[in-house]
């Protein structure tokens, strides 16, 4: 049977396909349930990028990921986006549905299936830390979830507002800015925090969130994007409080079993997936 190809259209910085986290995760999935599928590592640069979606129709692939600086720019070569990517401007994941490609984001809704093994986030009210993309699109699909309200916090105030301005325009959910000018103290009556932002991410491990870790409350769930370490100061600072915490493994893998049912139909383990990520980090 011809294989059916996936694959990654990563910038210059890419790393080879045996260091690549989301290559192993899924090829790892592919292996366990003996599908006959492959999903490979291609560096591609901007002005290139054209020609790769192009390439990939050509080929009949059944869609592919792709990391920056493509996911604004391959909206473009596409014919179409789903819901929440059309919201946020941005694309993760493509996805061949008949002869059409559609732009999808899975780096929310990875997310927003890790947080809801949790807590039903509809209704609550979030604060969130950072304003970069993986921060609009976590605050997207939490406002798609019926989120009350996301505070977002963000030193950098035109890039914080431009996720507030973007939620209250585009949702339902009531979006507001607070200015990260020193130690922040969350607020009572606050039901998620969420950290957005790269601060304890590999190899700066011992990085803390300018949080008050008192404001830190046992009814919270405290959520962190990082992946590597998975137990950030964060979640360590959090679990000591007495909250319900959840690590950045879960927001990457949700996004591998998701990309993977939009390209096959199939439900994948998530637990293979995850001992392989782990593995991968250490943890």
């Amino acid at each position: 049977m011809a294989h059916n190809f996936l694959s990654e259209l990563t910038g210059s910085f890419a790393m080879p396909a045996a260091e690549n986290p989301t290559v192993a995760m899924i090829e790892s999935a592919y292996r366990h349930h003996k599908l006959d599928w492959r999903y490979i590592n291609c560096e591609v640069t901007p002005e290139n990028l054209g020609a790769a979606v192009a390439g990939a129709r050509a080929m009949n692939w059944a869609g592919f990921n792709c990391s920056l600086p493509h996911k604004v720019a391959v909206i473009q070569h596409l014919d179409g986006l789903g819901a929440s990517a059309e919201i946020m401007g941005a694309v993760n994941c493509v996805v061949r549905r008949g002869t059409s490609y559609i732009g999808e984001n899975t780096d929310g809704k990875g997310f927003l299936a890790s947080l809801q093994e949790v807590t039903d986030p509809s209704g609550r009210s979030v604060v969130m830390f950072g304003a970069g993309g993986a921060a609009r699109a976590v605050s997207v699909e939490l406002a798609l979830a019926g989120a009350k309200s996301v505070t977002v916090v963000n030193r950098d105030r035109a890039r914080g507002q431009a996720v507030v301005d973007l939620l209250n325009q585009r949702t339902s959910t009531r979006a507001e800015l607070v200015e990260w000018k020193g130690t922040y103290r969350v607020p009572e009556g606050v039901d998620i925090v969420i950290n957005a932002t790269s601060i304890g991410l590999f190899p700066d491990v011992d990085a803390r969130l300018d949080l008050d870790a008192a404001t830190l409350r046992p009814n919270m769930v405290v959520a962190d994007i990082i992946p590597n370490p998975p137990r950030t100061r964060l979640v360590r600072d959090a679990e000591q409080r007495g909250c319900k915490v959840i690590d950045g493994l879960g927001m990457l893998v949700n996004q591998g079993v998701i990309g993977v049912k939009y390209w096959t139909g199939l439900d994948v383990d998530p637990t293979v997936m995850r001992k392989t990520i782990a593995d991968l980090f250490g943890a």
